[in-house]
């Protein structure tokens, strides 16, 4: 449902109090009506961007909800406007409880870090394979509530790899992309070296790991995407670190 253009008909609105719920409504709410494969189907959503109590609305599904209990919601909002998951579950925490839900977003931002080391006598690279993926790539993750875009890159190389990294400054890398024309994803990849020697892999996330040289780390690369980051991090260690690999 990620994605396609939902009418609301609202009946809690803004500011209104369930007593069933025992919550005052933070947000306008409720039923969404979007096409599906066997006609129109009728979701509980949550409308995020409007601040004035309305009693329909025309928007795009940039969330789905899917509960524990079974159930599921959507959040709807404008087509011009952009919400990622930390602002989508601070805006219906009145209404959903933190972990009692996983969330799908339209929007994702993710940073993430190219990092080498000296091995031997060799400078290689670290590529992960992320379980959900066959191909292989460097370690990134999604933005948290209060990060700025350094502080996601260290946490999630750490979380995901064990390694305590520092960044370089003056190299970084952005891209926009689709995934599977649902997700609308953005990505920053910084340039980082570590003095750690154990890669600890985290294994509800990651699949394997490898240090590779220049060469073979290109050629293990899938995306040309991946394989243009890291020529442009080869040139910026050969001009600014004189570094050669």
């Amino acid at each position: 449902m990620l994605n396609q253009n939902v009418k609301v008909r609202v009946t809690r609105a803004i500011g209104s109090f369930d007593k069933v719920r025992q919550c005052k409504y933070e947000l306008n709410f409720g039923k969404g009506f979007v096409s599906a494969d066997n006609g129109t189907i009728q979701v509980d959503t949550y409308i995020i961007g409007i601040t004035h109590p309305v009693k329909r609305f025309e928007g795009r599904v940039i969330a789905v909800l899917r509960r524990k209990s079974g159930s599921y919601a959507v959040v709807a909002a404008s087509k011009n406007s952009r919400y990622v998951n930390y602002n989508i579950e601070d805006a219906i925490a009145f209404a959903e409880k933190p972990r009692s839900y996983r969330l799908s977003c339209l929007y994702e931002n993710s940073c993430g870090a190219v990092v080498f080391r000296k091995i031997d006598d060799s400078y290689r690279f670290l590529l992960i394979k992320n379980c959900r993926s066959a191909h292989w790539g460097f370690p990134k993750g999604h933005m948290e509530r209060g990060e700025d875009q350094i502080a996601t890159a260290k946490r999630e190389v750490l979380e995901e790899t064990g390694l305590h990294i520092d960044i370089f400054d003056g190299f970084h890398f952005d891209s926009n992309y689709m995934i599977g024309g649902k997700v609308d994803k953005s990505v920053r990849i910084f340039l980082a070296t570590t003095a750690d020697t154990k890669t600890i892999i985290q294994k509800e996330e990651i699949d394997d790991y490898t240090w590779l040289r220049y060469d073979d780390a290109v050629q293990a690369l899938n995306f040309d995407n991946d394989k243009k980051i890291l020529a442009k991090v080869r040139k910026f260690m050969a001009e600014e670190l004189q570094i050669v690999v």
